[in-house]
């Protein structure tokens, strides 16, 4: 521990990122990012962005990206927060929006910045175990506690909850925040942004990083009550008034006006998924049903890491999660049609037999 630390620092454990690769001729598919570019509307307007007004601040408020989110989702400026990034706006809403006088729950298999958030913050924390299908069960929730976090789809399972169970959830713990991190649910799930609505305690967080390809962009966003909205802009202006530059609020802008764009791709991302499981199960492997656009996969006769090895030596990346639970499970990305042909004919040649 260096003499200059904040105590705090030494206690943490800092989240780890997915690899990034800097070898030639890899297939990278252990960060969830789309294998399409973004849209061109939006690469156009970051294009446009960048003149003389670049020597200006952003404005602070990005208050035309959030008219563009509220009508996008049918609700108002005044409901919708934007930060630099999905896991800033997580980070300032548990900093906000959680009690500290009681654990925060989220699952034992989930998004893995939530204990590192717990951590920085002093927030006190519960991992409630999923059930033996993977799933969350929305009834292991309405105990006391500070706030709750819920990935839906679920990260790392890919599993999603129906929104009856998280209006549920939301009307059985009416007086703590109900988190819901919609990071892949443009692939097959429905989103809880109606749900804010009916319920004054659900934040909707949402990331242009995965379905709109903007993973580089750094833009993300909350829809929620003007209540939970204002504690959020008050975490944010302590820290820093001008999260997105100019060029990411006019490309996020137009990433989320172009409907049709992100139609045919996450149609396309689906599709793939489809193929790649069908030949997954004809090679043994255990699949759970993912709503996202990725698979949590497992083989009874070939232990994880050693097909993680394998793949490797092939210059294919996928990943390994540590959660005990999933330890010898792989979760890998859906690429493009060739990109995971490549990856079961690397799998063949590993010795993995259609059955």
């Amino acid at each position: 521990m260096s003499r200059f630390w904040n105590p705090i620092v030494s206690e943490l454990h800092p989240y780890i990122p997915g690899e990034q690769p800097h070898f030639v001729d890899i297939l990278k598919l252990n960060t969830n990012e789309l294998p399409y570019g973004p849209s061109p509307a939006a690469l156009d307007a970051m294009k446009d962005s960048c003149d003389d007004t670049l020597r200006l601040y952003p404005d602070p408020t990005a208050r035309d990206l959030r008219r563009v989110i509220a009508s996008t989702y049918g609700t108002t400026e005044e409901r919708v927060f934007v930060g630099n990034g999905s896991d800033e706006v997580l980070a300032h809403a548990f900093r906000a929006l959680v009690s500290p006088a009681a654990p925060m729950l989220f699952a034992d298999v989930s998004y893995g910045f939530y204990p590192v958030y717990c951590g920085l913050f002093g927030q006190p924390y519960q991992e409630i175990p999923l059930n033996d299908r993977f799933e969350i069960d929305i009834e292991d929730y309405t105990v006391p506690c500070g706030g709750i976090a819920i990935a839906n789809p679920n990260a790392n399972t890919g599993h999603a909850l129906s929104l009856d169970s998280l209006s549920r959830l939301a009307t059985l713990q009416p007086d703590r925040t109900i988190i819901v991190d919609e990071a892949y649910v443009d692939f097959g799930a429905q989103s809880a942004i109606r749900l804010t609505e009916e319920h004054d305690n659900i934040l909707v967080v949402q990331t242009l990083s995965k379905s709109r390809a903007l993973a580089g962009l750094r833009v993300g966003y909350a829809v929620g009550h003007p209540d939970l909205i204002e504690g959020l802009v008050r975490v944010k202006d302590s820290f820093n008034s001008y999260p997105l530059s100019r060029i990411a609020q006019a490309g996020a802008a137009a990433a989320i006006a172009d409907s049709s764009w992100l139609t045919q791709k996450t149609r396309q991302v689906m599709a793939t998924r489809g193929r790649f499981v069908q030949s997954l199960a004809g090679l043994g492997f255990d699949i759970l049903p993912s709503c996202a656009n990725f698979v949590l996969i497992h083989h009874p006769a070939h232990q994880a890491d050693k097909l993680l090895t394998g793949l490797r030596e092939r210059h294919i990346i996928v990943r390994q999660l540590s959660a005990p639970r999933i330890r010898d499970w792989l979760r890998i990305t859906i690429g493009t049609d060739q990109e995971m042909d490549r990856l079961i004919e690397a799998l063949a040649s590993m010795g993995l037999t259609p059955r």
